[in-house]
């Protein structure tokens, strides 16, 4: 009897044991599967192309850690470089900043760094809420120049931090010139990467371009050489150097696209967003899986239908959107604009944005019949 008993318990605890092998890790790794994997968003552009805007769409987001341009440290640090030698890097620092690894700043910026010593860190409304600051609400819709004022004194590392604790990493940037550079990333496991290419008519950038050339120097002399940037012709050969790589980038991404970019590339045209704004952020936060939640909506139509002209460089101010994105057709000789038509013609051609003929058609046409091409 008490050889039995022993024998029942010794089964007991064999039975135990299994399931205490077997299905408690189970559970435990069904329950890790629960939560997502990070997605990570890069919205990949150049200057002047509406692209702090579009980052903006993102940095709102209650469920998004925005960043932008933080390979402009790279760009500062090694400026004596031309674009394409600073592509690996570049690279390089990007994955980093996906992955929430903040350690790469370290070789471009101060020792003892601090939060607002990264560039436009005040444009993230992540580094301006909990836990990166104490002051806003994470769903607060945040302006920059309230975050500068109140937020600018935690530490770096509050940077890392703050990344950790969203579903969702965005990054804008505007020193990729070539989407084969991006293919290491896209392959990478450990990323679950989403490239948003945003394009404006090259017109449009020229004229903004003007506007701005003091800001956007260095970054030029590095993008096309500092040679091709003197002269009458070198703010042409600018917009050749630009147009060509979204030529590039289109093609490496909707044309002859490889298998790890299906459903991965998405092409926004900034008239597109500006003509119906909720409607193309509604479309980018398909693709990067975001809720589109009411207060947005009604923050994307105030931004977008105000008086403001939207001069300088990085502001994002309430302002008539439609209107100013079509300003260089009121400001621009038709002289400049034939110039820039020759640069950019392929480029124009591919992505839908229709030539102007003469000064009589530039006054006249209207902007359904400009965008006829490009109204997808």
């Amino acid at each position: 009897m008490v050889k039995c008993r022993r024998m029942q318990m010794l089964l007991i605890l064999v039975v135990l044991s299994f399931l205490l092998i077997h299905f408690l890790p189970c559970s435990n790794n069904a329950h890790m599967e629960e939560k997502p994997s990070p997605v990570h968003i890069l919205i990949l552009s150049s200057w002047r192309s509406g692209s702090s805007f579009t980052g903006q769409i993102f940095s709102q987001h209650p469920d998004v850690f925005y960043l932008m341009e933080p390979a402009w440290h790279i760009w500062a640090k090694m400026y004596q470089n031309s674009a394409r030698v600073l592509h690996m890097a570049v690279r390089d620092l990007v994955r980093s900043v996906f992955l929430c690894d903040m350690s790469v700043f370290d070789a471009y910026m101060p020792s003892q760094k601090k939060k607002s010593d990264l560039f436009q860190w005040e444009t993230s409304r992540a580094l301006c809420s909990p836990p990166a600051c104490d002051s806003f609400s994470r769903s607060d819709i945040i302006t920059a120049g309230n975050c500068k004022t109140i937020c600018g004194k935690y530490p770096f590392s509050k940077v890392e931090e703050a990344c950790k604790t969203y579903s969702h990493v965005a990054i804008k940037e505007v020193r990729f010139f070539d989407l084969k550079v991006l293919y290491p990333l896209l392959t990478d496991p450990s990323l679950n990467l989403k490239i948003i290419h945003l394009v404006r008519d090259p017109r449009a950038v020229f004229r903004s371009r003007e506007n701005t050339m003091a800001d956007l120097k260095r970054d030029t002399n590095i993008a096309v050489g500092s040679q091709k940037t003197k002269g009458e012709m070198g703010p042409y050969n600018t917009m050749q150097v630009i147009c060509k790589s979204h030529v590039e980038i289109y093609k490496a991404g909707r044309q002859a696209a490889p298998s790890f970019l299906k459903d991965r590339y998405l092409l926004v045209r900034y008239e597109d967003i500006v003509r119906n704004p909720l409607a193309r952020a509604a479309q980018m936060y398909r693709f990067a899986g975001l809720h589109f939640t009411p207060q947005l909506r009604k923050w994307l139509h105030n931004i977008t239908h105000g008086k403001g002209h939207g001069g300088h460089s990085f502001h994002i101010e309430s302002r008539d959107a439609l209107r100013v994105s079509q300003a260089w057709r009121k400001t621009l000789p038709f002289q400049k604009i034939e110039k820039v038509q020759n640069e950019c013609k392929d480029a124009m051609d591919l992505l839908g944005y229709r030539l102007v003929q003469s000064e009589e058609e530039q006054k006249n046409m209207s902007l359904d019949l400009l965008f006829a091409q490009n109204s997808s």
